[in-house]
């Protein structure tokens, strides 16, 4: 028996390293890569690595990300660099005739102004929010990208759409870092330090998040099932969708720092709400049981104070 492999770009990242974590329970060969091992933004080195390992499916996870402040600063890059990645991986992932190709979209490229919930045939519907525009018509080309593949090649490349992602291994940068990440570092150096917890904005805005090892089994769920050409939503329901606020007061809950918290107004918001609609994905796989909020909060700071020398920040 023949076992497939698999490689990952972006294999160091958060929902790469989910993947490695649950990875055992699949029988595949997995290869892990990061940006030391190849750079994605250069067809030549793209292609060698890529032969080289020769894999029969490719998760590609790797991208140019940051949180709402680094996407508003650096649209130039945020833009070059995604569309150059994207347009290498797809390239080489079409010339070494992989067999299926996963890419990442992410809810913060649909339109601005539209009707929630957001589903899957409503992405090029309109402008996307103007803080992260560069980003999100990078990965709307992506989407464009694998659509032309198909249709001109019968290549098997989709694209799954996650909502906020966050878990063990994350970028915890209290810059650039997404909300979860970016509050559990500072909450932890607040604390270290007997400081307020201030977290930046109202904590209205709702946001559906997604635990890493849920998106990670999802995504093997989309490799091994999923059969159409179409992008599919991978997200909790809208019921399960959380404010800000209720984060961070989770975040500040598992430091035991709950008296401390405050929340400066003076700070910009980004988008009050993009909620996902997952009934396609709930149709076609319903019996899976997400982690819950809390429960994957108060494993994200675990793993964060155990890990705090070593972990992206």
């Amino acid at each position: 028996n023949i076992i497939m492999k698999i490689l990952v770009t972006g294999g160091s990242g958060l929902v790469g390293n989910a993947i490695k974590t649950i990875s055992s329970k699949y029988n595949y060969d997995y290869i892990f890569l990061s940006s030391k091992d190849c750079d994605l933004t250069n067809y030549e080195d793209t292609y060698i690595c890529f032969q080289q390992h020769n894999p029969d499916y490719v998760i590609h996870l790797a991208a140019y990300v940051g949180g709402l402040y680094k996407n508003m600063n650096h649209k130039v890059d945020m833009l070059e660099k995604n569309v150059q990645l994207n347009l290498n991986v797809l390239k080489a992932c079409h010339e070494l005739k992989v067999k299926k190709v996963i890419c990442y979209l992410s809810t913060c490229i649909f339109p601005d102004k539209i009707t929630y919930p957001i589903n899957e045939n409503m992405l090029h519907n309109g402008a996307p929010h103007n803080s992260n525009n560069a980003y999100a018509y990078a990965k709307r080309l992506l989407e464009t990208h694998c659509r032309a593949y198909q249709e001109q090649y019968n290549d098997n490349f989709i694209c799954i759409i996650p909502t906020n992602i966050y878990g063990p291994n994350d970028n915890y940068s209290l810059t650039d870092g997404h909300v979860i990440p970016a509050l559990i570092n500072r909450c932890y150096l607040n604390k270290k330090n007997g400081e307020k917890f201030t977290v930046k904005g109202s904590g209205r805005p709702l946001r559906q998040f997604i635990y890493s090892e849920d998106l990670a089994v999802l995504t093997m769920w989309v490799l091994e099932k999923y059969n159409e050409k179409d992008p599919i939503i991978l997200s909790v329901s809208e019921k399960d969708e959380v404010s800000i606020e209720y984060v961070a007061r989770q975040i500040a809950k598992s430091y035991d720092y709950e008296n401390m918290i405050e929340f400066d107004t003076t700070s910009s918001d980004g988008q009050y709400k993009k909620t996902a609609d997952n009934s396609k994905l709930i149709n076609l796989y319903n019996e899976y049981k997400f982690i819950n909020i809390d429960e994957g909060i108060e494993k994200s700071v675990e793993w964060f104070i155990n890990n705090y020398e070593s972990c992206r920040k």
